[in-house]
């Protein structure tokens, strides 16, 4: 069994495309394209935060003291070309062509009505249909300090004393207090993102040696030579699986280190102090339990895509194979950020899923070491489990030569 994992090993390494895929991709692709995103995402926000927006306001005569603030307002500048816009249907039209970026639909004098007990509604005409967009927010704001004004006013002329006013408006305030601490917090958040990164990449470390071990011996045809070596099929096969099992472990930790180096390069900006400070109380048996549980999640997906191999009768095969086995492996992990779902004697037994929560509760220091338990006892026993399948399909001749 040992001599045919060593000659796998050597293979592998001597394998540049497994080798880009388990080692030099989790070290520099992934951190490079996750900075590029942040660069790009952290650049449109910027754009977009310093765009000044072209308004337009109909009726602003009814409320001179807005459309003044509007006016002078860094973000906005006013629309002065020739087409008449006089109520809310050509302000959309002339939002869709371009001609301005928001109006404003002002239908009666906001302090008159106040006055007469009514409401003035404003209406914002804009296209909300961009994913960073800080017009309504901003016109918002505007409203807002607007109405503010008209309220205190109006509660002025009534003799409420302005110190009095907010008690009024608002005479039971809600204070959040939160016993959950800052890692429970940010845990919860990004620790059900963690799974995510690590949980594919396991498979990905196992896809590509798998593919080559199985289906990859067949196209060479030689997997007859060791079909005629004095091992049994049990040995061949256990040779096999550990060799994709160190590969699918070396990938996932390689990733880990990677993105932790970089996440210490970025710390030194100061941009992750706030996480980096909540992460500060992860202790190193935090990430050495993280790790143990990926073992038996790392033994059951080699067993997996180590069967799939030898049942598949070409190596394009096998990998058409893998595609779907890429999405069972997301849904669990979908299923595990679902609300409410938490880590409980009852979710320990759901493949993937399992981990997952476990992952997401050792961020957040809750995690209970029972669950922890019967998590490896159900991976291992799937694994077990498949590891048997692997070998009996390893033993059908009908299965071999396909």
């Amino acid at each position: 069994m040992f001599e045919v994992m060593l000659k796998e090993l050597r293979e592998l390494l001597r394998d540049r495309k497994t080798l880009f895929f388990v080692i030099a991709l989790p070290i520099v692709i992934f951190p490079v394209l996750f900075a590029f995103v942040a660069f790009l995402t952290s650049k449109a926000a910027l754009e977009a935060e310093q765009k000044v927006h072209t308004f337009y306001v109909v009726n602003e005569d009814y409320a001179r003291p807005f459309a003044d603030t509007l006016f002078y307002h860094r973000s906005f500048k006013r629309y002065d070309g020739d087409a008449k816009l006089d109520s809310v249907e050509a302000l959309r039209d002339a939002v869709r062509q371009g001609i301005i970026d928001v109006g404003v639909y002002i239908p009666a004098e906001p302090d008159k009505q106040l006055s007469q007990g009514n409401q003035t509604r404003f209406q914002v005409v804009f296209n909300d249909a961009q994913s960073i967009n800080y017009i309504y927010s901003r016109v918002k704001k505007v409203i807002d300090e607007y109405s503010a004004t008209l309220r205190e006013q109006a509660l002025g002329e009534l003799g409420v004393a302005v110190d009095k006013q907010a008690a009024i408006l608002k005479p039971v305030e809600m204070e959040k207090v939160d016993t959950a601490d800052q890692r429970e917090n940010i845990g919860e958040k990004i620790g059900a993102f963690i799974p995510y990164m690590l949980i594919p990449l396991v498979l990905m470390g196992a896809s590509y040696p798998a593919i080559d071990l199985g289906a990859g011996e067949k196209e060479r045809g030689t997997l007859e030579t060791l079909l005629l070596t004095p091992l049994t099929r049990t040995q061949l096969v256990l040779g096999k699986f550990f060799t994709i099992l160190i590969s699918s472990i070396a990938c996932a930790l390689v990733t880990v280190s990677s993105m932790s180096v970089w996440i210490w390069i970025a710390s030194g900006f100061g941009a992750l102090d706030p996480i980096l400070s909540a992460f500060a109380t992860v202790t190193q048996w935090d990430f050495l339990l993280i790790f143990a549980l990926l073992l038996p999640v790392a033994m059951m997906l080699s067993s997996l895509v180590l069967a799939i191999s030898i049942y598949a009768r070409s190596f394009k095969e096998a990998q058409n194979y893998m595609g779907p086995l890429s999405m069972f492996v997301f849904v669990p992990i979908v299923v595990s950020v679902l609300p409410n779902m938490t880590l409980t004697a009852k979710t320990a037994w759901i493949p993937i899923t399992n981990v997952a929560l476990a992952i997401k509760e050792i961020v957040k220091g809750t995690v209970d070491y029972q669950a922890v338990g019967l998590i490896f006892l159900a991976s291992t026993l799937l694994a077990g489990a498949l590891l048997a399948c692997c070998v009996r399909w390893f033993s059908r001749e009908a299965v071999l030569f396909r």
